[in-house]
């Protein structure tokens, strides 16, 4: 009975012993992500127009000499310390797709699938690392702007409840918008397996679509241009971070999302482009 046994046995301990478990996975494209230098630059340029910005308007708020409302003053500190989500959201689009394609480019997606041949641990190990440095870099960031730009307004007479879930969750927002962005952009770039695509069609979403159903809209004096634009990405997400004015509502008569219901959409296009890159890196080639 040993006779029989004895060959397999060291096969099956080999077999063991070169599977990569997913903790594993995860340190290895830590590591990875670390080693490029497009991740340094777009998480710097991130960290400079995340606290440069709310040191701007900080410094160049001007509240006439007087104190401003509560109300007022809690949405003119929660605008200034996200006022450039939407230069970030350029960036981490362009981080999520380089992520993943320049290993296309260069090749070393074969090393990598070799040492997950199933590819999914390896593909969610990747949108792990991405989701938790992002938002990582994108909280600290907003945070020292809030701690930069507080002062500052407070000397021109805004003075914010800070603790307050109207101010404190949309900042905590705009990282949780940015994260999903980045994770978007990944699930897109894994989809097409090339930088200068998966770029034109991130970058389109955000910036090229709104702006062709904002002119169809208003050329046509029509309402379901801008109702389309309300599911979109950049414009779902927009409510991650948006301060709720006191008696603020809608009068136009469109579609109207808000906090909860812009995450749900933002997350739901993530899950769904997400797992469509998956069964497809899964069934093709490398």
């Amino acid at each position: 009975m040993s006779a029989t046994t004895s060959p397999t046995t060291p096969s099956t301990r080999m077999h063991g012993a070169t599977r990569l478990s997913f903790p594993h996975l995860v340190r290895s494209e830590w590591i990875k992500l670390r080693s490029i230098r497009s991740t340094f630059w777009c998480y710097a340029i991130l960290v400079v127009v995340t606290i440069g910005m709310a040191a701007l308007v900080g410094a160049n708020t001007n509240s006439g000499g007087q104190d401003l409302p509560t109300d007022i003053a809690n949405g003119t500190f929660v605008n200034a310390n996200t006022v450039g989500v939407l230069l970030s959201s350029l960036v981490v689009g362009v981080l999520g797709v380089l992520i993943i394609t320049g290993e296309y480019g260069t090749g070393q997606v074969r090393s990598t699938f070799t040492a997950d041949p199933r590819r999914t641990g390896v593909i969610l190990a990747k949108a792990t690392v991405l989701a938790l440095t992002t938002f990582v870099v994108s909280a600290v960031a907003t945070w020292v702007g809030v701690l930069i730009s507080l002062p500052l307004l407070a000397g021109n007479g805004v003075e914010p409840e800070i603790g307050n879930p109207s101010v404190f969750l949309p900042i905590l927002g705009s990282s949780v918008f940015l994260t999903l962005l980045a994770l978007l952009a990944y699930g897109i770039g894994l989809l097409v397996r090339s930088s200068a695509g998966g770029i034109a069609i991130t970058l389109g979403l955000l910036l090229v679509v709104p702006t062709v159903l904002a002119l169809m809209s208003g050329l046509m004096n029509v309402e379901w241009p801008t109702n389309i634009a309300t599911f979109l990405p950049d414009m779902a997400g927009a409510q991650l971070y948006a301060y709720s004015y006191d008696g603020q509502s809608a009068t136009d008569g469109g579609v109207v999302l808000n906090g909860w219901g812009g995450f749900g959409v933002l997350a739901g296009e993530v899950l769904v482009v997400g797992a469509l890159a998956l069964t497809v890196a899964r069934g093709r080639d490398v």
